[in-house]
């Protein structure tokens, strides 16, 4: 259970090799030693291994299981495994990819690459965990979403439709789950610097791992059904989203 001053006992990493994951895991072990499960592919196995053993000298318990969003027929294997040694208390699910934009709208593999992991992967995982976190009368499920699935731009709109999707997803989870004492954690952030992004120009009011990290756990201990990083993007994005059409699409975004 989550304590009093709302640390997890078991954490629960769905894409436990990204960088956004494990500044979260090393946040939450810095307060107390947990119980993390790190799921991710077998071709992370170097960095789940590189992981585990930072994480380990936290004094925390951490197991690895492999994991792939692309195949969703395994993964109520994944979450029957990830639950074996008890309840968790925490999940973030913390894969994607940005996939290339302008092959994404003119390759159908490139397109269906980008929706199956951004939102038929979490839509399934999030089916699964929400009869587990219902059975078991707690818990908490973090989502990474994204700014993009706000409003269409002509720069990123076919990761930006992935995104969508699976905020609306999971934004309407948070109101199924709500009776059942599980909460949900939309976390919308902007620009991050991480191996996802690398090689791409950095955008104003850019994160770092440990900033998003920082904002999740901010998030689900106020128990927040939606989280900006920065904060302050909130408010940009609800700017944005009152651009009319003809000044928006001549936008540099």
């Amino acid at each position: 259970m989550i304590d009093a001053v709302g640390n997890p006992q078991s954490l629960l990493l769905l894409g436990g090799t990204s960088d956004i994951a494990l500044a979260t895991a090393k946040r939450y072990a810095e307060a107390r030693p947990l119980r993390i499960i790190l799921a991710d592919r077998p071709e992370e196995q170097e960095r789940l291994d590189a992981a585990a053993e930072q994480l380990r000298a936290t004094g925390s318990t951490v197991t690895v299981l492999h994991f792939d969003a692309r195949k969703p027929e395994t993964h109520a294997e994944v979450i029957d495994k990830a639950f074996a040694d008890g309840d968790i208390d925490v999940t973030l699910i913390a894969f994607g990819i940005q996939g290339d934009n302008e092959k994404g709208w003119t390759d159908v593999e490139a397109a269906r690459a980008v929706a199956d992991v951004n939102y038929v992967a979490p839509v399934s995982l999030g089916v699964l965990l929400a009869e587990r976190l219902r059975k078991q009368g707690h818990g908490h499920l973090a989502v990474m979403s994204s700014p993009a699935g706000e409003r269409a731009r002509r720069s990123n709109f076919v990761y930006g439709s992935s995104k969508a999707g699976l905020d609306v997803f999971f934004s309407g989870l948070a109101y199924a789950l709500e009776e059942y004492g599980v909460k949900v954690t939309v976390v919308r952030p902007n620009f991050t610097h991480t191996k996802l992004t690398e090689g791409m120009k950095p955008a104003p009011m850019s994160n770092t791992p440990d900033s998003v990290a920082k904002a999740i756990v901010d998030g689900v201990r106020k128990g927040s059904p939606v989280v900006y990083a920065p904060a302050q993007f909130r408010w940009v994005m609800t700017v944005l989203r009152h651009v009319p059409r003809a000044l928006f699409r001549r936008l540099p975004i």
